[in-house]
């Protein structure tokens, strides 16, 4: 069947859709530690109607006994109902249970204790059998003795990637619960795990981050963290965030022990079910889930963007006019995020969160231009969709490119353009290559389902012993953005340099300082004025060469020597730092 065009899909009739709250982590007194005495499940079901709450999920820590007991209620009243045995309290307990399950949608599952202590939410269907999922928790290694316990500490039990391959078989909806804090698997705070950290939070059994500062702003929240923009977690994450509610309300003047309903997410679904819920939180539309923060506060997503700033994922531009080349440059950052990362376009405002958006006038009207603009000028068609929304009381229009899966992309049959941090370029030669490269990657891997790796597309090693590529190796990892300097030959009065993208350990050859780009032509300029080595500080074979700042973005030149050479790098972010690198900045600073 032939793939429809993108403007056909922005068309889609979206009429049905609204939004619905959820809250995907709530315990009952099936939980150990319940916070509060006599609490019915018939509370839990009222609080969560009276909370607004159209999804919830019930997940006690090891244990499905909470959700088990209540449907076992449910079933034993409607027993006794049919046998026209039932009490008139109990014919008003039954009643009640239909008129909040008619409000509500109540799903089974458990959050599992994996070995360490990390802590994974198993959503499942409403019509799930309890029986199947404590045979899960015993495939988990969840002991027998304590399916009925509740406890969080259950012993020693399955890893984390078992855990999120189990849960996914079977049907379930993997959550990494409260991923940025205590027993999240973003390990925040700890000096360990780049490696663990990464697998645990880029693996494709996990469908969604679980996060306690999904309503926080600015550059440093784990929603940005994950967002795709940096090359260890280049898979963008979706996050939501629920209460954790071992209680029905919050305790007084607390911020940790939450009430049901205190920290919900927005969905918008076309009908409350698990199947529509899961496309959702499962698809690569991050627009369909938000924050709720009541009708008194609506999130606005574009000023929030702003204060996140340009990326390699995010662009804004104020003008939409085709007169000036406005867009032009639209439709180079659509091609750039679809040959590199996928990523959000905003029109109608600036990066400035302090300015006041100027707005798109017509915005049907232009996201009809470029939807026609991309059909007509791409090849082939990226996936992007095209909507809008209201900041400050104008009319934005937001371009959501997917990363593409049939690159390299180009705008008139041969621009290519990539994306570097926030910044749209021109692809030279060796970067069209590299996407050729990795176009018949993808698609030897469609065909093979197999994984592949090309030299070309190798991680950057580290530097001291020599690898295939004549790099060198050592235990210290290179940076993880900015360029590498690697030779420098001078032809007919020019002088040539080879570089390095340190974000993908791509080669780019006879690079001059006259061709090069912003922060190539930053790199050459460095490297050529010359580098004495007996000036630095050295910080075991680690050294900062300088460091600039504009705003709140920082970048940093950094130094690597071994035996043999000194490795340069330059324009080097926060992001491409690892755990030495932080520790010499530190050091420096």
């Amino acid at each position: 069947m032939a793939r429809r065009s993108t403007k056909q899909k922005g068309k889609q009739n979206k009429a049905n859709r609204q939004w619905r709250r959820i809250d995907l982590h709530i315990h009952t007194p099936g939980s150990n530690d319940y916070q509060e005495e006599g609490v019915t499940y018939l509370d839990i079901l009222r609080q969560a109607v009276m909370r607004g709450l159209d999804v919830i999920a019930i997940t006690d820590h090891n244990s499905v006994a909470g959700f088990a007991a209540m449907k076992k209620e449910i079933e034993q009243l409607f027993w006794l109902e049919d046998l026209g045995r039932i009490e008139p309290d109990e014919q008003r307990r039954l009643d009640e249970y239909r008129r909040l399950f008619d409000k509500i949608l109540v799903l089974p599952g458990f959050e599992f204790t994996a070995t360490f202590g990390f802590h994974i939410l198993g959503v499942f269907p409403p019509e799930t059998d309890v029986s199947f999922l404590e045979h899960l928790l015993l495939t988990l290694e969840v002991p027998a003795e304590l399916l009925h316990e509740g406890s969080s500490a259950v012993g020693a039990t399955s890893d984390v990637l078992k855990a999120y391959r189990v849960i996914n078989e079977a049907g379930g909806l993997v959550i990494a619960a409260h991923a940025n804090s205590k027993n999240g698997v973003a390990m925040r705070g700890l000096d360990f795990g780049g490696q663990t950290r990464i697998a645990y939070t880029q693996d494709p059994n996990l469908h969604v981050l679980e996060v306690t500062d999904l309503e926080k702003r600015g550059r440093y929240t784990t929603r940005r963290f994950f967002d795709g923009s940096k090359p260890e977690y280049s898979r963008a994450m979706r996050c939501i965030q629920g209460s954790d509610a071992h209680r029905l309300t919050r305790e007084s003047n607390s911020n940790k022990n939450l009430g049901i309903g205190d920290r919900v997410t927005e969905v918008l679904l076309e009908e409350t079910s698990f199947k529509e819920l899961t496309a959702v939180l499962k698809g690569k539309d991050f627009s369909l889930t938000r924050p709720y923060r009541g009708p008194a506060t609506p999130v606005d997503f574009v000023q929030l963007a702003r204060e996140e700033g340009e990326s390699i994922v995010q662009s804004f531009h104020e003008s939409t006019a085709q007169r000036g080349g406005h867009q032009d440059r639209i439709l180079r950052d659509v091609c750039a995020m679809a040959n590199t990362n996928g990523g959000t376009i905003y029109l109608g405002v600036s990066d400035d969160p302090a300015n006041q958006p100027v707005g798109v006038r017509d915005a049907d009207g232009v996201i009809e231009r470029i939807y026609t603009a991309i059909s007509n000028r791409f090849s082939p068609e990226p996936d992007v969709q095209i909507d809008s929304l209201s900041s400050q009381g104008k009319k934005i229009v937001r371009l959501t490119v997917q990363p593409g899966n049939n690159i390299p992309y180009a705008i008139d049959h041969n621009h290519f353009y990539v994306r570097d941090e926030a910044e749209t370029s021109l692809a030279v030669r060796e970067e069209i290559v590299r996407l050729v490269e990795r176009g018949l990657l993808q698609r030897d891997q469609d065909l093979i389902e197999t994984p592949v790796v090309t030299k070309q597309e190798s991680k950057p090693t580290s530097s001291g012993s020599n690898d295939n590529n004549g790099r060198n190796k050592s235990t210290i990892e290179p940076p993880r953005t900015g360029v590498e300097v690697v030779s420098s030959e001078k032809r007919k009065g020019t002088i040539y340099h080879t570089l390095r993208d340190l974000r993908n350990g791509n080669l780019i050859t006879n690079v001059s300082k006259s061709s090069a780009r912003k922060l190539w032509h930053y790199a050459i300029t460095q490297a050529e004025s010359g580098l004495n080595p007996e000036g630095l500080r050295w910080y075991n074979d680690m050294a900062v060469l300088n460091v600039r700042q504009k705003g709140d973005n920082v970048w940093y030149d950094l130094a690597l020597r071994d035996d043999n050479q000194i490795h340069l790098y330059y324009g080097v972010t926060d992001s491409g730092l690892n755990d030495d690198w932080l520790a010499l900045v530190g050091e420096s600073a």
